[in-house]
């Protein structure tokens, strides 16, 4: 017994440690930063970052080589301003206004450098202010995106750069307005760029160079999107935030904000990665709902790239295209393609964009992970089921219903095993008093059981386990995807991909205080605990002890563990374990087994259980069996 006394308690131990543990480093970073990034949309920061810094991809490379970029160029005339209000001041622009994204472009530079999102807020307020994506160089948070042109290496030609002002045909971008801009650089070369939208937030752009000179121009095209300083990110292996892209053949390519940093140099003080022959494909860099991308014509070669530069107290984060060389001669115009997403990860939308305009592999833009095949097509279930019901919490019940009818097969074989289990369970008891003192034997004689009764001991695990890939699809998908993000269910749940907001420790609201992260406790969770408790007490208690009390402290592990996790994929666990419960005790009763929850639950209050019926096998008698 002192044996079995010191392993309980070591089993406690090592729970709470868990559990600790988890909460600590799990879910209380989790909501920190959910709050601090929060707050950070809210307020305005200042970053001291000239007007004008840039860089853009270099070509001439040697072979082998990567390419290099020059550090960012200083435009001293321009100090750094307070205000993102006052950033846009500084530039004549052009309104950008179509049913997904508002915003402008600047006409100095003609940078793309002002996008919020219509239908996106901070917070589930409808009030609240909407979600900014791009932001002007010299304000708070500047996001932004290029294209233009690079001159062959040792050429003096004059071309348009982030000071140049442009002249526009029009005051407003819209599908149905496209826009032309047009710039003369006074030696011979007119630049025009043709810049048309769509409903969502792709934009296509059309750069010519028309040589109106007497000698041949080489010129080489690029796109870029850059971001000056680090943003907050979530930090989780579940989620990427940062470079993204994929190259061709190169496949996949996915940079944190820290990893950049760490790679080899470019240049001096300029970190990155180069990929040359690049054919198809996208680079950008991608927060959790959104994302910048640009993207090179999907028919010519490239050279893709993503780098990091110190620009005074911060960096600075680039994803760019180079492409190949253009010969413009005298009288001749050459033109180059490319485009632009900037807005929301909306599924349909990413995966219209690689379908339509045959960009390769850009539903990569979302965070599918390792179980893509399972994660994709479940998402799609439940966005064709919230479609036809109006709710996705409904929708996740009737997809857990669904994948309970699926494995039903598999499920009720593996419960009938568990109700074969359970009749046998005086045999077990008495084979383990007989052979208490040789382990060896008693293994030998309980295996022979399960041969002759022809039952698998481990078929019970198989509904547990079937839960998994699918928990965990579905946690992904709850987590990535943006149609999850401020999905409502009923009562207090706003959002499906947040934590239940209720807490057990203020009594779900009744007392003024706000009990810290550590102690954050909904209902939902609790309900969670509850119903795996139920689930769990269907079952005979296991005859060891130390197995006893991890299976009694197992829901309240659990129900500690997801008070941090998404409100829907809570719901999707206790549903699910209330149909487990219901499934289990229809096949224990039609298999005639006693149901022992309510035994069970008095065993827990010290009564004891009622003596077993007349005939029922007894365990036998250790002493007699020696």
């Amino acid at each position: 017994m002192k044996e079995d006394n010191r392993n309980l308690l070591l089993a406690i131990t090592l729970s709470v440690v868990v559990l600790l543990g988890w909460q600590f480093f799990y879910g209380v970073p989790q909501m920190e930063k959910q709050r601090q990034i929060a707050q950070q949309n809210q307020q305005t920061q200042t970053q001291s970052v000239p007007q004008g810094a840039t860089s853009v991809p270099a070509p001439g490379a040697a072979p082998g080589q990567p390419s290099t970029a020059a550090a960012p160029a200083a435009v001293p005339a321009t100090p750094a301003v307070e205000t993102r209000e006052q950033a846009l001041a500084r530039s004549p622009r052009v309104k950008i206004d179509t049913p997904k994204i508002i915003g402008s472009i600047a006409l100095t530079g003609a940078r793309i450098d002002d996008v919020s999102l219509r239908a996106y807020h901070e917070t589930v307020d409808p009030k609240s202010p909407n979600i900014i994506l791009l932001s002007p160089l010299g304000g708070p948070n500047a996001y932004y995106s290029d294209f233009g042109w690079v001159a062959a290496p040792g050429s003096n030609v004059p071309l348009p750069g982030p000071t140049t002002v442009w002249k526009a045909d029009g005051e407003v971008l819209s599908p149905a307005k496209p826009l032309t801009l047009t710039w003369d650089n006074g030696q011979g070369l007119l630049f025009k760029r043709s810049i048309s939208i769509d409903d969502n937030a792709m934009f296509s752009i059309r750069d010519e160079v028309e040589n109106r000179g007497s000698a041949p121009v080489t010129l080489f095209p690029f796109g870029q999107v850059v971001r000056h300083g680090k943003p907050a990110t979530l930090g989780y292996y579940v989620l990427h935030e940062g470079l993204i892209g994929n190259l061709g053949e190169q496949g996949l390519q996915e940079f944190t904000y820290d990893h950049i940093d760490k790679e080899p140099l470019l240049s001096p003080g300029t970190t990155g990665k180069v990929w040359k022959d690049v054919v198809g494909g996208f680079v950008g860099i991608t927060d959790k709902y959104w994302a910048a991308a640009v993207v090179p014509d999907q028919a010519r070669k490239y050279e893709g790239r993503y780098s990091s530069v110190q620009t005074g107290a911060s960096r600075t984060y680039q994803a760019d295209f180079l492409g190949e060389a253009v010969q413009i001669a005298p009288g001749a115009t050459a033109a180059s393609a490319g485009r632009l997403f900037a807005g929301a990860k909306e599924v349909a939308a990413v995966d219209g964009y690689e379908k339509n305009l045959g960009i390769k592999r850009f539903e990569l833009l979302i965070d599918w992970g390792w179980f893509y095949f399972i994660t994709k097509p479940l998402f799609f279930l439940l966005d064709w089921i919230y479609k036809h019901v109006g709710n996705f919490g409904v929708a996740i019940l009737i997809v857990t219903l669904l994948l309970k009818g699926l494995f039903f097969p598999l499920a009720n074989k593996s419960y009938a095993s568990m109700a074969k289990m359970k009749a046998l369970q005086p045999e077990m008891v008495a084979i383990r008093e007989r052979y208490a003192d040789d382990k060896m034997k008693q293994q030998q004689a309980l295996m022979e059981l399960y041969k002759t009764q022809k039952i698998n001991p481990l078929a019970g695990c198989w509904p547990v386990l079937l839960q998994i890939p699918v928990f965990f699809a579905l946690y992904k998908i709850l987590f990535i995807t943006i149609e999850m993000r401020h999905a409502p269910f009923f009562g207090w749940i706003h959002d499906l991909a947040a934590p239940d907001p209720t807490n057990l420790f203020n009594l779900f609201g009744l007392l003024p205080f706000t009990p810290p992260a550590f102690l954050h406790l909904g209902a939902w969770p609790i309900i969670m605990g509850i119903t795996m408790f139920i689930q769990m007490k269907m079952n005979p208690e296991p005859p060891d002890p130390v197995q006893k009390m991890m299976f009694t402290w197992m829901p309240v592990f659990f129900t500690f563990l997801l008070g941090s996790f998404p409100a829907g994929l809570v719901i999707y666990w206790s549903w699910n374990n209330l149909l487990s419960v219901t499934q289990q005790g229809f096949i224990m009763k039609r298999q005639g087994v006693k149901i022992e929850l309510f035994d069970n639950l008095k065993g827990m209050f010290g009564k004891k259980p009622p003596a077993a019926a007349p005939g029922t096998p007894q365990p036998a008698n250790s002493n007699k069996a020696k």
